[in-house]
């Protein structure tokens, strides 16, 4: 924080300033903080607290501060010695100083019934209010991409899978609309999180509140916030918020982790399931063959940091009694990197799989070639009568005896299926079909093409074509 002359007889130290000082990080917020300045001293001004005419120097000022640094036009320098460049400890103090530079001593009065520990507060909360949306945006597209990919397939049949072993036969659209679900769910974390963030705690000072008459309310209302922080000591002291929006960028990549393991699975040579676009692929500095699925790797590897930085942010509250201390002041690098991170992510992977191409002819082969209908075999004996673990008992000797015989299910002869139940007769072959076993599904959210054909225009409808 910035050491007032009346109160220290020494100045900082430059290598304690330069060691405390946040700008290279926080210099990213200028915008939310000229956004709040302005509301502020409108405020004050309404409530006669300020001059008008120095709120609408000052409010003129603030403008022409944000344009300088949209375009880059105020040099500034983190703590220690400025070298021609506008000194200051964080974004916060800069503003202001560059405010004081342009019209003097009317630019002290800015600060008016405010603390830097309420206007940090509020400069990140405006920050994840702009940014969030576009998280959700984001998601939103991946999903068109994933129900767009699913309609394309939508009667290709692949393998299901459990314990990474061949399970039972699903609809590739089915499998795809899985990940729609999981990144709704994360469209609705981001969502949720942004009802909580958008709140103002602007007013709540260092952390006792103000003895000015302001009106919180007021400036809530001018900077498009539906409400205000009501407790002015967590207001400063909480960030439940930023912490809400790592996490919910933490489990948005953790599905997209599993959706890139996937495709990085199915582009292999042993799986051959999919191919990648090239423009999303690299190849080999020694293997010219190569053709490596770099981005979902890469998405895969980036899911580790977004992790650490939510695992920062938690460590970094856990100990801190109330209301500000400066530990505070690490929140920001974690948050800017998580959401940078998950943006990219969701952005690359969206575009990188509408390049994907799924190999028809290679899942109708693989279907043939396993065990993948043995709960069919199990199912269609308890269909005629039997206890299902009765059934899930024969139907497992039977595959072991096909494993012996070195054939199929659809292979075995009916006098092998009659050897371990007399309930067998030529119908079974019916119950191997794979179709016919989709078909047969009839609980709600299954893989049935009835249920995936509901799934598709639903989501069709929910996200537009």
């Amino acid at each position: 924080m910035t050491r007032s002359r009346g109160r220290f007889r020494v100045p900082l130290d430059d290598e304690a300033l330069r060691f405390s000082s946040s700008l290279e990080i926080d210099r990213r917020l200028f915008r939310e903080d000229i956004e709040g300045s302005i509301a502020h001293v409108t405020m004050l001004a309404k409530q006669k607290i300020l001059p008008g005419a120095a709120a609408r120097t000052i409010r003129k000022a603030l403008a022409e501060i944000r344009e300088e640094l949209e375009a880059g036009g105020v040099p500034l320098a983190p703590g220690g010695r400025s070298g021609g460049r506008l000194a200051a400890d964080d974004i916060h103090m800069a503003i202001e100083a560059r405010l004081v530079q342009k019209v003097g001593a009317v630019g002290k009065m800015l600060h008016t019934a405010r603390s830097r520990n309420d206007q940090v507060a509020l400069d990140e909360r405006l920050y994840l209010c702009r940014e969030i949306p576009k998280a959700r945006k984001l998601v939103r597209g991946l999903q068109r991409v994933l129900v767009q990919k699913a309609r394309v397939y939508k009667d290709v049949i692949m393998p299901g899978y459990t314990h990474l072993q061949r399970a039972q036969p699903v609809l590739l659209a089915h499998h795809l609309l899985a990940y729609v679900e999981m990144f709704e769910r994360d469209g609705q974390r981001f969502q949720d999180t942004l009802r909580r963030a958008a709140r103002s705690p602007l007013g709540a000072a260092a952390l006792a509140g103000t003895s000015f008459a302001i009106d919180r309310a007021s400036t809530a209302r001018l900077l498009g916030l539906p409400g205000i922080v009501d407790n002015s000591m967590d207001a400063v002291s909480d960030r439940d918020a930023v912490i809400e929006c790592v996490s919910a960028c933490a489990l948005t990549m953790m599905h997209l982790s599993r959706l890139a393991e996937e495709l990085v699975l199915w582009v292999s040579q042993e799986w051959r399931f999919a191919a990648i676009g090239e423009a999303f692929t690299t190849g080999s500095s020694i293997m010219p063959q190569k053709q490596n699925p770099d981005m979902a790797e890469l998405v895969r590897g980036k899911t580790g940091r977004v992790y650490g930085d939510l695992v920062a942010l938690l460590t970094l509250m856990k100990g801190l009694p109330l209301a500000y201390n400066r530990d505070m002041q690490e929140d920001k690098e974690p948050l800017f990197d998580a959401l940078d991170t998950t943006l990219a992510s969701l952005s690359i992977m969206a575009r990188m799989f509408a390049t994907v191409r799924f190999a028809t002819a290679r899942f109708e082969e693989e279907l043939r070639s396993d065990f993948l209908l043995a709960t069919e075999v199990a199912d269609y004996l308890v269909r005629k009568g039997m206890p299902f673990r009765s059934a899930y008992t024969i139907a497992g000797s039977i595959v072991q005896e096909c494993i012996d015989r070195r054939c199929s299910l659809n292979d075995l002869p009916l006098e092998r299926y009659r050897k371990f139940s007399a309930l067998f007769a030529t119908d079974v072959y019916k119950a191997l079909d794979p179709r016919m076993t989709l078909r047969r599904k009839q609980s709600a959210g299954s893989t049935s093409p009835a249920e995936v054909s509901r799934a598709l225009q639903r989501w069709q409808k929910k996200l537009g074509r």
